[in-house]
């Protein structure tokens, strides 16, 4: 049982992370406008994400430290800066977007106004971010994501022609969409897939749970099971988008969309699976990206910062988190709509993913930290191979989102 719970941490930062309401959208989105054309980004983004949160992962359990630490250290205060300048912004915004998509899943079930769950949705992520352990934290909310795995049932409960949805996993744009909308979108879900907070959680994860070399084993197990789970997962969302609002020509504007195709496959106890999958989802990803902004900060500084400390002995780290949620519950009671601040979330990660994994690619290379646990050769020639698509899909977001309207 403890080497099942060992993995919890990919698991929940795969649920909340690669399957958070920016990934639920998206590939909504996605699937309801392309179908499974784009299916091929998501396999690019679980091979990006597992090769570099398992070098942070591997930083932390080698070094004793975080990954944010190491960086401001080897690069000096300045590249340091630029890295958690950008980092936080973007871990802010999904925070917003999160905060606001446990207001949505709320929403669904009761039929009561988002507005009015913000505060409670908040108020809840910081209650269990200042009282639960950090063990709980993440066996809890891990576990109940897993009931997203319905996404998958739902596929094979609606019965498709296989040989046809095959045939949609060949990449090609529709005859109803331009090049630059879909370029656009394959943009979207790569930032979906490798945002920023993701690593820099799994690292700070790794600190938190007292990782060492011993560890290096979980450490690559976590990696190994939780994000190709999320990627798994996030394929039977397009699935289930590519079956039943495709042909509708139904757009994604609510959650309710989303789950359309689950309910229609399953029922009333397939939306109460959906229900409980999203709402661990959504609150799981307000947990990490709320820990990430203190931790960044905090690491940054050299602030007392971590769960395994009294909040007395790390207020700083607690303040932080508590500024960020307030911001985030502000922002939504402006009225603006989590599923647009979710869409515009994702696109504005893959543009800041060069100052997240060139700095983690240099520090997972440096002996002083590594010693001979550095990166090995086809790790690096991997690596410098997605820094190459990530530097490319981080020039080409913003004109593509001018283009084309922000995928209108």
């Amino acid at each position: 049982m403890k080497r099942l719970f060992a993995v919890a941490l990919g698991i929940l930062t795969a649920i909340g992370g690669f399957v958070d309401i920016g990934d639920l959208v998206t590939n909504a989105v996605v699937g309801s406008r392309f179908g499974l054309g784009l299916a091929w980004v998501t396999v690019l983004g679980v091979v990006g994400i597992c090769l570099y949160a398992n070098m942070s992962g591997r930083v932390a359990a080698v070094s004793g430290r975080a990954t944010f630490e190491i960086i401001r250290e080897r690069l000096g205060a300045r590249a340091g800066m630029a890295n958690l300048a950008a980092s936080f912004l973007i871990n802010l915004m999904t925070m917003t977007a999160e905060i606001g998509g446990v207001a949505l899943v709320f929403q669904l079930v009761t039929g009561i106004d988002p507005l009015l769950w913000v505060p409670l949705a908040a108020f809840g992520v910081w209650i269990v971010v200042w009282r639960a352990k950090f063990s709980a934290l993440e066996n809890a909310t891990g576990l109940l994501g897993l009931s997203l795995i319905v996404f998958a049932v739902a596929v094979f409960l609606l019965q498709p022609d296989w040989g046809h949805l095959g045939m949609q996993l060949i990449p090609r744009i529709p005859e109803s969409e331009s090049g630059s909308t879909y370029w656009y979108y394959a943009i979207a879900l790569f930032g979906a897939a490798m945002t920023p907070y993701e690593v820099f959680f799994f690292s700070s994860g790794g600190i938190e749970e007292g990782w060492t070399v011993k560890d290096l084993g979980q450490t690559r197990a976590n990696v190994l099971v939780g994000f190709p789970l999320g990627g798994i997962l996030s394929i039977a969302i397009a699935a289930c988008a590519t079956l039943v609002l495709l042909p509708q020509a139904i757009d994604v504007t609510s959650l309710s969309q989303v789950v359309l195709p689950v309910v229609q496959a399953g029922g009333t106890i397939a939306f109460g699976f959906v229900v409980v999958g999203i709402a661990a989802a959504t609150f799981g990803a307000a947990l990490e990206t709320t820990l990430s902004s203190g931790y960044t900060l905090a690491q940054y500084f050299g602030w007392s910062w971590g769960k395994f400390r009294r909040p007395a002995r790390a207020a700083r780290f607690h303040l932080i988190m508590l500024i960020g949620l307030v911001i985030a519950v502000l922002v939504l009671l402006t009225g603006v709509d989590p599923i647009a601040v979710t869409e515009f979330s994702v696109v504005f990660s893959a543009i800041a993913l060069p100052l997240t994994y060139i700095p983690i690619l240099i520090v997972a290379n440096d002996r002083q930290y590594m010693g001979r646990h550095v990166n090995g050769k086809l790790v690096n020639a991997l690596g410098l191979v997605f820094l190459v698509v990530i530097v490319a899909a981080s020039v080409a977001a913003i004109p593509l989102m001018i283009i084309t309207g922000a995928g209108q």
